[in-house]
């Protein structure tokens, strides 16, 4: 079996203090020696100028960078001069998304789905990259079907991708699944799961309102009853999501990809309970 991959997702911060308090988790992460660290970017292209610093940071620590690129509000011609950029920077790796419409915003820009974008990528740049992509175990929730989903992931395979990274679940055989389906469907490549730590549950609870993520019935019941007990929250939350690493890398997962929220307990939490 290959060697399992271990990467973490950061944000841009917004402030210079925000800056000052990612190195310092960044710090942190780096020593359990990650593939890489990922940087996401704000809907509509919104963090954009924030995202290239970040990268350009992490890359200056000498660490594998990946930034997010996204389709939303996105021209060729901007999505070709960050293409530049990145590859000027020694960037190898890109997380190619189509990205949330932000309210109130009509169009997605010159790219409606992911496989254009990864299209467009590969075109540009040959095989300098390494695109990442998404999956949704789940199933996206714009989709009009399971099926539909997943012949949409499979067009980004097509178009060039070269791996995916989950959306967060809690439940390990919507995964299974998932990998089952695309494997009938000749699609080979590694889907590693995406990992959410669970810190507070009125913030996870908006998140996965707003992206699909199910948090199924018990969890919910359990995380409501501690109201704002963060503590218990947290304690039940580590359990949970540890137990579903174990399962997902017990049952072959490629490896594990972790949302940090820009924290670095709660990763390392899990990270210490799996014994890595």
């Amino acid at each position: 079996m290959s060697k399992q991959l271990f990467s973490f997702e950061f944000f841009p911060p917004h402030t210079p203090e925000g800056v000052e308090k990612l190195a310092a988790v960044r710090k942190q992460l780096a020593a359990l020696h990650p593939e890489f660290f990922s940087v996401t970017f704000g809907a509509g292209g919104s963090t954009q100028d924030r995202t290239i610093e970040t990268i350009r940071q992490i890359k200056a620590e000498g660490y594998n960078a990946a930034p997010h690129i996204s389709c939303v509000a996105s021209r060729r011609e901007n999505i070709r001069a960050m293409l530049d950029i990145y590859r000027d920077m020694g960037i190898r790796r890109i997380v190619a998304l189509r990205g949330d419409l932000p309210s109130g915003m009509g169009s997605l820009g010159e790219f409606q789905y992911a496989n254009e974008l990864v299209a467009f990528i590969r075109e540009q740049t040959g095989d300098h990259f390494h695109i990442e992509v998404a999956a949704y175990p789940e199933f996206h929730p714009q989709a009009k079907s399971a099926r539909e989903d997943i012949l949409n992931f499979k067009r980004k395979m097509a178009a060039g991708a070269d791996s995916a990274i989950t959306q967060y679940f809690y439940n390990a055989d919507s995964y299974f699944y998932f990998v089952d389906e695309c494997r009938k469907l000749g699609i080979t490549v590694p889907i590693v799961p995406g990992i959410m730590p669970i810190v507070k549950f009125a913030q996870l609870a908006r998140f996965s309102d707003a992206c699909g993520a199910e948090i199924p019935r018990w969890m919910r019941r359990i995380l409501e009853g501690f109201g704002e007990d963060n503590e218990s929250v947290q304690a039940f939350g580590l359990d949970v999501v540890a137990q579903l690493c174990e399962k997902l890398l017990a049952g072959g997962a490629p490896g594990l990809h972790f949302y940090t929220l820009n924290q670095a307990a709660p990763t390392l939490a899990i990270w210490k309970r799996l014994g890595l």
